[in-house]
């Protein structure tokens, strides 16, 4: 029986409308987590004012949501090697669509904070399964620009939610954000019935037919008949434990991109939870500071995009390393009197290099693991980079309490900025010598990304 090796096949792939579908339902469910992360730094000038909570109690109420994501990227991303990326994904989607909905019911900060992590619970296993699953259904020239380009809907969802808050809030209170998170629910059988499930899980189920089948859809041109037998060199059994993230000679690019994901998140979540409470505080109205968050999230759709289509032409870990020197800068002066339109391009910069970043941390980690453990690798970077995300909002509430002045808080939130440069850098000299073929630094299964370093 002849074999054919999948991988070979996805690489030399040319775009099809599979691969569109497939591009196009992952952004869509990353617009709805990315509608329900960036809910609360929208209502929060609300709640703090409704409910009374002091900028150290509004602080910790918001990390509520970013202990579920880190719990659900440690139990998803390991998960859905198991029973599948498709389940995984719908599963993600269904929990944190639902218990969004049921925040809008909450009466007491208590009721809110439970809500908050579950749904923090899928919104952290859609993000590393939704990668995953884009990531393996690439062509490699492309892989990188797609990935963003999906990626981006969770900037859109940001951008979606900061619209609606300037038109609802005002005229239907802070719930209505809550309530209309159920609306994408409808969408759920299309989502059951149109995205594909990964190829190296079918293969790991012994479903052949079905890979045979997907494979098609995806390369027309590829000649798959019943007398084939696909194989991937990467697609060992399921279940494989955290300790092979650090075998073969990646640990060192585990903890380096741990520490990129850590102080990435950290700056994209105190951002995004203070910046509107932040310039409310500077004299802004509340439609103002809104549209501050608003310009966030659409830079970070454009540093999304225009990152990933650099990483794919140039380095994409050297296009990370930039990013984040640029926005460290950007960050830093926000706190200073800038005139209104130079602000919004520092706010724009800011969220190209934070929220973009994300984005790339993610495509750049998806590459750097073999398929049998990419979920894995995914779902705890994001995990551990959760605790930043967590440590984000508390940040910004101690610096509030501690009533500084204005540039002293966005010089902290830069700090970080620095340290994941110098992590990517760190990653950047260990795995150099790969990208030039040398055998020693990249093992099989290697851990270096495309086009890397």
């Amino acid at each position: 029986m002849k074999t054919l090796e999948v991988n070979h096949i996805v690489d030399g792939a040319r775009f099809t409308r599979f691969h569109w579908m497939v591009m196009s339902l992952c952004a869509l469910l990353l617009i709805f987590d990315g509608y329900d992360l960036f809910i609360f730094g929208a209502v929060l000038p609300v709640l703090m004012k409704e409910w009374g909570l002091s900028p150290v109690q509004a602080g910790a109420l918001g990390s509520y949501a970013l202990f579920g994501m880190m719990f659900g990227a440690f139990i998803f991303g390991p998960l859905a090697d198991r029973v599948g990326r498709k389940k995984g994904v719908a599963l993600s989607f269904v929990l944190f669509s639902v218990a969004t909905f049921l925040s809008g019911f909450a009466t007491t900060p208590t009721e809110f904070g439970i809500f908050r992590f579950i749904a923090g619970l899928g919104c952290g296993g859609l993000m590393p399964n939704a990668v995953a699953l884009m990531n393996e259904y690439a062509p490699k020239r492309l892989r990188s620009t797609l990935v963003a380009i999906m990626f981006s809907g969770y900037s859109l969802g940001g951008v979606l939610c900061a619209g609606l808050g300037i038109f609802m809030l005002p005229r239907f209170g802070w719930q209505s954000m809550f309530f209309a998170a159920a609306v994408p629910l409808v969408l759920l059988p299309v989502i059951l019935w149109k995205l594909p499930e990964s190829i190296g899980f079918l293969l790991r189920q012994g479903k052949q037919d079905k890979a045979r089948e997907m494979l098609s859809r995806m390369a027309p041109d590829a000649k798959l008949d019943a007398s084939v037998e696909l194989v991937q060199a990467d697609a060992k059994g399921a279940g494989v434990p955290l300790l092979d993230l650090f075998k073969q000679e990646r640990t060192v690019g585990t903890l380096m991109i741990w520490l990129s994901f850590f102080c990435c998140l950290l700056m994209v979540y105190a951002l995004g939870s203070w910046l509107p409470k932040l310039m409310a505080n500077a004299g802004y109205s509340l439609g103002s500071s809104l549209s501050f968050l608003l310009m966030l999230n659409f830079g970070g759709v454009v540093g999304a995009i225009t990152g990933g289509w650099l990483g794919d032409r140039f380095s994409l870990p050297k296009v990370v390393v930039s990013f984040f020197a640029l926005g460290t800068v950007a960050i830093a002066l926000l706190g200073f009197n800038s005139p209104m339109p130079l602000l919004y391009l520092l706010i724009a910069v800011a969220g190209a290099t934070t929220i973009g970043t994300q984005i790339l941390l993610y495509a750049n980690t998806a590459q750097f693991y073999p398929l049998a453990i990419r979920s894995t690798g995914l779902g705890w970077a994001s995990g551990v980079g959760r605790t930043g995300a967590i440590v984000g909002p508390l940040l910004g509430g101690w610096l509030m309490a501690a009533a500084l002045p204005l540039k002293m808080n966005f010089l902290v939130f830069a700090v970080p900025g620095l340290v994941a440069a110098l992590s990517i850098i760190v990653f950047i000299l260990r795995y150099s010598r790969s990208a030039h073929g040398a055998s020693q630094t990249q093992p099989a299964h290697a851990p270096a990304p495309s086009r890397s370093v």
